[in-house]
């Protein structure tokens, strides 16, 4: 069967985490993308762990094996006037080109916009940056950590007594990838419809403000309020109903209660049906906001958790319709029942690590299947993509190669 992006050619100049998640959204689901890399170590991510069986190798870096499946790596270098013309090259017959250098870079090496457009009307250009190619803080230097600071999250998170904390690793440079693969078809859909390409201008700053992780609520609540919120906060007693994280017998779950008919639900679940009529349990002023009461109700519950296991408390919840979640390890995640059942977890060989298990696909279509393959070798494409593509000839690469221009 064909895949959804089957004839479509990606030029990928894009490195780390942002630009080449993009860019492997789209290879996973068939578009030709050609990665080019640096001759002298390609793409830093290679030197990026964790590393498989913790050996710094550049083949065997576990993200970079991930967010580059399905592509062809050449090596290239930019700064050389061949190399310049090479990357035009490319473009004149390319549909995509992703790029994720600061605002100044692309426009040195001659290789902006307005260049590649005289080449390719049709080339929709994806360009991600730390603050977008304009304003007062275009050229500022930008991590993970910086774009939660900036972005108005991170002073909701964390304990209130103490300073701001952030919150889960690259997280952010993923959403940006995403947003981007997304924002990029967009585009390529209007340059199909109108015969015309663009370029994106993507802010990583940006793209946090408006994240859905408490950002775009947060600017909501301030725009109506004027208050600066949101705050950090302790838990507070809401009602008896249990809500947050408990122990169980090996792990923990994630209760979410809400009503007091649910109350039966937690009486059904911990195998107490006789607690459902208690009028001691269900009064307002002991439902609502009693901390006594609740830690009774948790007493009477903690019982029953220790003698279940954190499947068997989510399985029984929710056979009860309580919402309740596990909370997985990467060993529970990894032999979760449900990812097995639907075959999310895919098996690829790669020549150096061998067979390993990778993330599936974000999402599945009826017709035009996700495909699995491997992350390439550095400069693994290059006679591939010089010869059988350019025009170049085995002799000619290796001058490529005496020359550093690959």
């Amino acid at each position: 069967m064909p895949t959804a992006l089957e004839g479509i050619t990606v030029v990928d100049l894009s490195h780390h985490i942002a630009g080449p998640y993009c860019t492997k959204l789209l290879a996973d689901y068939g578009a030709e993308v050609i990665k080019i890399e640096r001759p002298e170590g390609g793409d830093p991510a290679r030197r990026m762990g964790p590393f498989f069986r913790d050996d710094p190798h550049p083949e065997k870096s576990g993200l970079f094996l991930h967010l580059n499946t399905n592509k062809k790596s050449i090596t290239l270098n930019l700064k050389t006037e061949l190399g310049k013309k090479i990357v035009k090259d490319l473009v004149r017959e390319a549909d995509i080109l992703v790029e994720n250098f600061s605002p100044r870079v692309i426009p040195a090496l001659g290789l902006d916009y307005p260049v590649l457009e005289q080449i390719n009307p049709r080339l929709v250009m994806t360009s991600i940056s730390n603050f977008g190619h304009t304003g007062p803080y275009r050229d500022y230097k930008m991590s993970e950590i910086v774009a939660y600071a900036m972005g108005g999250v991170m002073h909701a998170t964390g304990m209130p007594e103490r300073e701001p904390i952030k919150l889960a690793l690259t997280v952010e440079q993923f959403l940006v990838g995403n947003v981007a693969a997304a924002a990029t078809m967009g585009a390529f859909m209007g340059a199909l419809i109108h015969g015309e390409g663009q370029q994106l201008d993507l802010s990583i700053m940006e793209i946090q403000v408006g994240n859905q992780d408490r950002a775009i609520s947060n600017l909501f609540t301030y725009q109506y309020s004027g208050e600066p919120i949101f705050r950090r906060n302790r838990e507070v007693v809401r009602s008896i109903l249990p809500g947050g994280v408990y122990p169980t017998a090996d792990g923990y779950v994630q209760f979410a209660g809400f009503q007091i008919s649910w109350w039966e639900r937690i009486c059904r679940m911990i195998d107490r049906p006789d607690l459902i009529e208690s009028e001691y349990f269900t009064k307002p002023e002991n439902f609502y906001g009693n901390q006594a009461v609740k830690e009774e109700v948790d007493a009477i519950l903690y019982e029953w958790l220790f003698q279940h296991t954190k499947q068997e408390v989510m399985e029984k919840a929710q056979a009860e319709g309580y919402l309740t979640g596990a909370i997985n390890n990467m060993e529970d995640v990894f032999n979760d029942p449900h990812l097995a059942a639907r075959g999310w977890f895919t098996e690829i060989d790669h020549p150096v690590t061998g067979a390993l298990k990778y993330p599936g696909p974000n999402f599945t279509m009826s017709e035009t299947p996700w495909r699995a393959g491997r992350a390439p070798l550095l400069g693994e494409h290059n006679r591939e993509v010089y010869c059988d593509r350019l025009g170049y000839t085995p002799e000619d690469l290796v001058r490529m190669r005496e020359q550093g221009v690959i």
